[in-house]
């Protein structure tokens, strides 16, 4: 065997090497990507999201169940804190269509005299007329108009919003927790969860503005089956 022929060997047996290593990293880098791509994904929020199946609940009419309904609150304070208010009553019913949950309603009435932060001086602040003025404004209102993706018992739901008789598009984006009856009486029953968010100025409650201008809106209520 000449050296001529040694020096070729030599050489082929280096690229099929470098070939190897190569297809090796290529394929290492393929994976990495796609692994970078299921993070970006969730990240992103493209990953579907779902609640409970809404196909054993019965159509009809459902009323928040007052124990279990809380609609609350919260913005910033000057960036000093993140307090938290509740409204003392909510009344809120939901018209549900089993067939087409997309066709459902919901219709919600929270009284403005009922706010509570916990704090009773703060709370008659609140209902005077620089902020939700409860004497001529007792409630506020809030009706759907729209409502996708509810069969997955995860969507957005969108109604028109009413504060001090200035009415503007609102919306909800929540999940259905679970679907089933009532430990004690067997009535059907269904929880959401929901928040939403608002900017208080646009609905005339500008005191104090921009102090807490974004509002987020947090919603915990059961429902259960009124017919």
């Amino acid at each position: 065997m000449t050296l001529r022929t040694l020096a070729f060997i030599g050489a082929a047996s280096v690229l099929a090497a470098c070939s190897g290593a190569t297809e090796t990293a290529q394929t290492q880098t393929k994976e990495v990507g796609k692994t970078i791509a299921k993070v970006s994904a969730k990240v992103a929020g493209e990953v579907k999201k779902s609640g409970a199946d809404l196909s054993a609940l019965p159509a009809g009419t459902y009323k928040s169940e007052q124990g279990h309904a809380y609609v609350a609150f919260t913005y910033s304070h000057q960036g000093f804190s993140n307090p938290i208010l509740r409204w003392g009553t909510t009344d809120a019913t939901v018209v549900f269509d089993q067939e087409n949950p997309e066709n459902s309603t919901l219709t919600v009435r929270l009284p403005t005299a009922d706010i509570d932060s916990g704090v009773a001086k703060f709370d008659d602040h609140l209902r005077s007329e620089g902020f939700f003025d409860s004497a001529n404004y007792p409630e506020i209102t809030f009706v759907s108009t729209d409502i996708s993706q509810l069969s997955d018992g995860y969507g957005t739901l969108t109604g028109e919003l009413t504060i001090k008789d200035v009415t503007k598009p609102f919306t909800l984006t929540g999940t259905v927790n679970k679907v089933g009856k009532h430990f004690r009486s067997g009535v059907d029953m269904f929880g959401v969860s929901a928040t939403g968010k608002l900017n208080r100025a646009e609905f005339g409650i500008d005191q104090y503005m921009p102090v807490g201008a974004d509002v987020e809106i947090m919603v915990e209520v059961e429902f259960q089956k009124a017919e």
